[in-house]
């Protein structure tokens, strides 16, 4: 079966499927954020990694070596960031992601103050924010059993518009409500990156260098308060 529509398994609560998409919807708000911000400042995509390959591919085929360079940067450290994600995830020691949202908190945090006072370029930019997102990527990666991209909307659409047309397909009650109830899922998520990106260019004119900094508060604050719920539980 394809990966981006598979039946949620019963063992899991759903409770827990109700936390993840908050939490998928939170991180997905944040992503649209930063990425509007990042074009805005940069004109650079800095989770939406389609948009920085196509501009790649073009850019080589006309020898616009400002744009290969920004690229490349973004794309790398975009994948480095998931690479190091991954591995944390996957750290025998680490028992839960509040780790990556102290980490992803803190880049950020540092990178804004240390912008504010010493006007850091470009490119060193893209490369800070980018390898953020693709930390930030690794937090939540299903809802249930349904695969989801929090950082960039490309495969949301596409799982959505399956799932949609398999809801519409079926004749049997309990897939019906398993492609619905995936749909929905995914229409938030994508509101939540729409959400995001249309909020930033209002508060990049309101808080200029410290725009980055609500985003980056925003991360810590959740993960004290899934650290505190977990610690209940």
């Amino acid at each position: 079966m394809d990966n981006s529509v598979i039946k949620t398994n019963p063992t899991i609560s759903s409770d827990s499927i109700k936390m993840q998409e908050r939490l998928a919807i939170f991180l997905a708000l944040i992503a649209g954020y930063i990425d509007a911000t990042g074009l805005i400042q940069w004109k650079t995509y800095v989770s939406f990694m389609s948009g920085n390959t196509t501009s790649l591919g073009a850019a080589l085929s006309t020898g616009k070596y400002g744009i290969i360079i920004t690229s490349i940067t973004v794309i790398s450290c975009f994948l480095i960031g998931i690479y190091a994600g991954t591995c944390l995830s996957l750290w025998k020691r680490i028992k839960n992601q509040i780790l990556t949202f102290y980490l992803v908190s803190g880049i950020v945090i540092f990178y804004s103050i240390i912008d504010y006072f010493y006007d850091i370029n470009n490119l060193l930019s893209i490369a800070v924010v980018g390898f953020s997102m693709g930390m930030m990527n690794t937090i939540v990666t299903s809802v249930g059993n349904q695969k989801v991209n929090t950082d960039f909307v490309t495969g949301t659409l596409n799982s959505l518009a399956r799932n949609t047309a398999m809801l519409n397909m079926t004749k049997d009650k309990d897939e019906k409500e398993e492609y619905k109830s995936n749909a929905v899922h995914l229409l938030l998520l994508w509101i939540g990156f729409l959400s995001g990106a249309f909020i930033a260019p209002f508060l990049l004119d309101y808080f200029g260098k410290w725009t980055l900094m609500i985003p980056a508060l925003l991360l810590m604050i959740c993960g004290i308060l899934i650290s505190k719920i977990n610690t209940k539980n």
